[in-house]
Protein backbone atom coordinates (compact mmCIF):
# COMPACT_ATOMS: atom_id res chain seq x y z
CA UNK A 1 0.00 0.00 0.00
CA UNK A 2 1.49 3.11 -0.84
CA UNK A 3 2.05 6.45 1.96
CA UNK A 4 0.62 9.14 2.02
CA UNK A 5 3.52 10.93 0.17
CA UNK A 6 3.34 8.12 -2.57
CA UNK A 7 -0.44 8.54 -3.44
CA UNK A 8 -0.03 12.82 -3.23
CA UNK A 9 3.71 12.28 -5.67
CA UNK A 10 0.94 9.89 -7.81
CA UNK A 11 -1.86 12.26 -8.33
CA UNK A 12 0.45 14.95 -9.08
CA UNK A 13 2.30 13.29 -12.10
CA UNK A 14 -1.35 12.09 -13.18
CA UNK A 15 -2.97 15.76 -13.38
CA UNK A 16 0.45 17.08 -14.76
CA UNK A 17 0.18 14.07 -17.29
CA UNK A 18 -3.86 14.99 -18.33
CA UNK A 19 -2.95 18.91 -18.30
CA UNK A 20 -0.19 18.06 -20.80
CA UNK A 21 -2.21 15.55 -23.41
CA UNK A 22 -5.35 17.67 -23.36
CA UNK A 23 -3.29 20.97 -24.16
CA UNK A 24 -1.70 19.19 -26.93
CA UNK A 25 -5.19 17.92 -28.15
CA UNK A 26 -6.37 21.09 -28.38
CA UNK A 27 -3.90 22.90 -30.17
CA UNK A 28 -4.13 19.60 -33.07
CA UNK A 29 -8.12 20.49 -33.33
CA UNK A 30 -8.06 23.66 -33.41
CA UNK A 31 -4.79 25.13 -35.03
CA UNK A 32 -5.49 27.47 -38.08
CA UNK A 33 -2.38 25.99 -40.20
CA UNK A 34 -2.44 26.62 -44.36
CA UNK A 35 -2.79 23.63 -46.47
CA UNK A 36 -0.43 21.13 -46.48
CA UNK A 37 0.38 21.33 -50.33
CA UNK A 38 1.43 24.86 -49.91
CA UNK A 39 3.38 24.47 -46.70
CA UNK A 40 5.14 21.66 -48.41
CA UNK A 41 6.46 23.31 -51.43
CA UNK A 42 7.78 26.15 -49.43
CA UNK A 43 9.34 23.73 -47.24
CA UNK A 44 11.41 22.20 -50.14
CA UNK A 45 12.48 25.66 -51.13
CA UNK A 46 13.98 26.56 -48.05
CA UNK A 47 15.95 23.27 -48.22
CA UNK A 48 16.92 23.37 -51.93
CA UNK A 49 18.41 26.89 -50.77
CA UNK A 50 20.48 25.62 -47.99
CA UNK A 51 21.29 22.86 -49.59
CA UNK A 52 23.02 25.56 -52.19
CA UNK A 53 24.25 27.70 -50.41
CA UNK A 54 26.06 24.78 -48.65
CA UNK A 55 27.65 23.18 -51.38
CA UNK A 56 28.56 27.09 -52.46
CA UNK A 57 30.50 27.09 -49.13
CA UNK A 58 32.52 23.49 -49.33
CA UNK A 59 34.38 25.31 -53.10
CA UNK A 60 37.21 27.12 -52.90
CA UNK A 61 37.11 29.78 -55.42
CA UNK A 62 39.79 29.51 -57.62
CA UNK A 63 42.13 32.30 -56.88
CA UNK A 64 42.12 31.24 -52.79
CA UNK A 65 43.67 27.44 -54.26
CA UNK A 66 47.08 27.46 -52.75
CA UNK A 67 49.83 27.44 -54.96
CA UNK A 68 51.96 24.32 -56.06
CA UNK A 69 54.56 23.17 -54.81
CA UNK A 70 57.99 25.94 -54.49
CA UNK A 71 59.34 26.08 -57.26
CA UNK A 72 62.90 24.18 -57.39
CA UNK A 73 66.35 25.57 -56.96
CA UNK A 74 68.20 25.61 -60.46
CA UNK A 75 71.84 25.09 -58.94
CA UNK A 76 73.15 23.79 -55.48
CA UNK A 77 71.25 25.75 -52.45
CA UNK A 78 73.62 27.35 -50.24
CA UNK A 79 71.94 26.09 -46.94
CA UNK A 80 74.21 28.48 -44.56
CA UNK A 81 71.45 31.32 -46.00
CA UNK A 82 68.82 29.54 -47.43
CA UNK A 83 64.71 30.59 -46.15
CA UNK A 84 62.39 27.69 -45.13
CA UNK A 85 60.04 27.87 -48.51
CA UNK A 86 64.10 27.75 -50.59
CA UNK A 87 64.77 24.31 -48.62
CA UNK A 88 61.40 22.65 -48.73
CA UNK A 89 62.13 22.74 -52.61
CA UNK A 90 65.06 20.10 -52.35
CA UNK A 91 63.79 17.46 -53.01
CA UNK A 92 63.25 14.89 -49.88
CA UNK A 93 63.13 17.47 -47.67
CA UNK A 94 59.60 18.42 -45.83
CA UNK A 95 58.33 21.59 -44.55
CA UNK A 96 59.19 19.94 -41.03
CA UNK A 97 62.47 19.29 -41.65
CA UNK A 98 63.05 22.57 -43.15
CA UNK A 99 61.84 24.42 -40.10
CA UNK A 100 64.70 22.36 -38.20
CA UNK A 101 67.25 22.80 -40.22
CA UNK A 102 66.48 26.64 -40.00
CA UNK A 103 66.23 26.77 -36.26
CA UNK A 104 69.12 24.80 -35.73
CA UNK A 105 71.69 27.59 -37.98
CA UNK A 106 69.47 30.00 -36.09
CA UNK A 107 70.70 28.98 -32.91
CA UNK A 108 74.10 27.33 -33.57
CA UNK A 109 75.26 29.32 -36.34
CA UNK A 110 76.23 28.29 -39.63
CA UNK A 111 76.75 24.90 -40.38
CA UNK A 112 79.81 25.03 -42.84
CA UNK A 113 79.88 21.54 -44.06
CA UNK A 114 77.50 17.93 -44.42
CA UNK A 115 79.16 17.06 -41.16
CA UNK A 116 77.62 20.64 -39.45
CA UNK A 117 74.29 19.64 -41.26
CA UNK A 118 74.31 16.39 -39.69
CA UNK A 119 73.58 17.25 -36.30
CA UNK A 120 69.96 18.48 -36.96
CA UNK A 121 67.82 15.82 -35.82
CA UNK A 122 66.28 13.95 -38.76
CA UNK A 123 69.68 14.45 -41.32
CA UNK A 124 71.82 11.34 -41.25
CA UNK A 125 74.33 9.56 -43.29
CA UNK A 126 71.79 8.62 -45.78
CA UNK A 127 70.00 12.23 -46.02
CA UNK A 128 73.60 13.42 -46.65
CA UNK A 129 74.02 11.16 -49.87
CA UNK A 130 71.03 12.27 -51.22
CA UNK A 131 71.52 16.05 -50.57
CA UNK A 132 75.53 16.14 -51.42
CA UNK A 133 75.19 17.21 -54.80
CA UNK A 134 72.40 19.85 -54.59
CA UNK A 135 73.24 21.97 -51.47
CA UNK A 136 76.53 23.99 -50.39
CA UNK A 137 77.80 25.82 -48.04
CA UNK A 138 79.13 29.31 -47.24
CA UNK A 139 82.43 28.20 -46.39
CA UNK A 140 81.94 29.56 -43.06
CA UNK A 141 82.94 26.69 -40.74
CA UNK A 142 80.78 25.85 -37.90
CA UNK A 143 82.07 26.62 -34.27
CA UNK A 144 82.77 23.75 -32.11
CA UNK A 145 81.69 23.44 -28.68
CA UNK A 146 84.01 21.43 -27.09
CA UNK A 147 81.67 19.32 -24.56
CA UNK A 148 83.65 17.17 -21.54
CA UNK A 149 81.78 14.12 -22.24
CA UNK A 150 83.71 11.28 -20.21
CA UNK A 151 83.74 12.11 -16.22
CA UNK A 152 87.56 11.45 -16.09
CA UNK A 153 88.26 14.44 -17.96
CA UNK A 154 86.42 16.17 -15.14
CA UNK A 155 88.79 18.43 -12.26
CA UNK A 156 89.27 16.45 -9.42
CA UNK A 157 87.21 17.99 -6.63
CA UNK A 158 87.88 18.25 -3.32
CA UNK A 159 86.64 16.40 -0.68
CA UNK A 160 85.57 18.70 2.77
CA UNK A 161 87.63 17.00 5.87
CA UNK A 162 85.08 15.07 8.17
CA UNK A 163 84.53 15.86 11.39
CA UNK A 164 86.21 12.84 12.76
CA UNK A 165 89.32 13.37 10.50
CA UNK A 166 89.69 16.55 12.06
CA UNK A 167 89.94 15.06 15.58
CA UNK A 168 93.94 15.42 17.44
Amino acid sequence: MPTPAERKAFLFFTVVFVLGASTRAYRVFHSHSPSDARARSALELQIKAADSARRAGLRKPKRDRLPKAPPKPTGPLDLDVASVKEIEGLRHIGPTLAKRIVADRDSFGPFGSMDGLQRVKGIGPSMVGKLDSSVTFSLVPRPTNEVISRRSELPKARRKPHRRDMRP
